[in-house]
């Protein structure tokens, strides 16, 4: 095999690996939308044994609200415009019904897997997929710390104090996390946005500050 042709089977190699990893991710956000769902009606949120949760949904709850009024409303409009013909009112009709799920489990994400402070340390979470879990040997302080970024700031970012994790909503977070060094935390995603990234800090959002820095100070070491 010549070296061309190695290296034209090793780039064909990294598409299908990058293709696979779509198919997974895509089919676990499925399966975690129907997963949180179920922790909703069963009203069992991720949250640890000793541990106490804190949401950080409140600045997108009116949109979420929104988005799946709107879509709800579309299904029957929708319906009622392509009913004769049979084919495409199905097909829209599931695809609608899935739409509507999908916002209603994403919804149920936000509300079933909080922030949570526990004798084992903080999680840091986000919507569908992030979990970052930090322990408290890893934590070097806990700081209240209002901060508005710009909006496309992108979440990690560099300065002379190291990388900088911001999990923010409407551009907003107010805590700061300082690690006691470069800790490596996994991401959605692929490099070089996602996957394991080594960071300094990572700052949040959580809809009651008080409380978070309550249970911080009631678990740390």
């Amino acid at each position: 095999m010549t070296a061309s042709q190695t290296l034209a089977a090793a780039t064909t190699l990294e598409r299908l690996r990058g293709w696979w990893s779509l198919v997974v991710r895509v089919v676990l956000l499925e399966l975690r939308i129907y997963a949180n769902i179920a922790r909703a009606i069963a009203r069992r949120p991720a949250i640890a044994p000793g541990a106490a949760g804190f949401g950080y949904h409140r600045p997108v709850l009116t949109i979420l609200l929104v988005f799946i009024g709107l879509s709800a409303v579309e299904i029957p409009i929708i319906d009622l415009i392509v009913h004769r013909w049979p084919v495409p009112r199905i097909a829209l009709l599931i695809l609608g019904i899935w739409g509507v799920t999908w916002m209603i489990g994403l919804l149920c994400a936000y509300l079933m897997r909080p922030h949570t402070v526990g004798p084992e340390g903080i999680r840091v979470r986000e919507g569908l997929e992030t979990d970052i879990p930090l322990s408290w040997d890893d934590i070097a302080s806990v700081s209240r710390s209002a901060r508005i970024d710009e909006p496309k700031t992108p979440r990690i970012t560099e300065d002379d104090d190291g990388r900088m994790l911001s999990l923010r909503m409407q551009h907003e977070t107010n805590v700061e996390i300082a690690l006691e060094g470069p800790t490596p935390v996994r991401l959605p995603g692929r490099a070089p946005k996602g996957g394991e990234q080594l960071v300094t800090v990572v700052r949040l959002w959580t809809d009651d500050v008080e409380g978070f820095m309550d249970a911080v100070r009631r678990n740390i070491p």
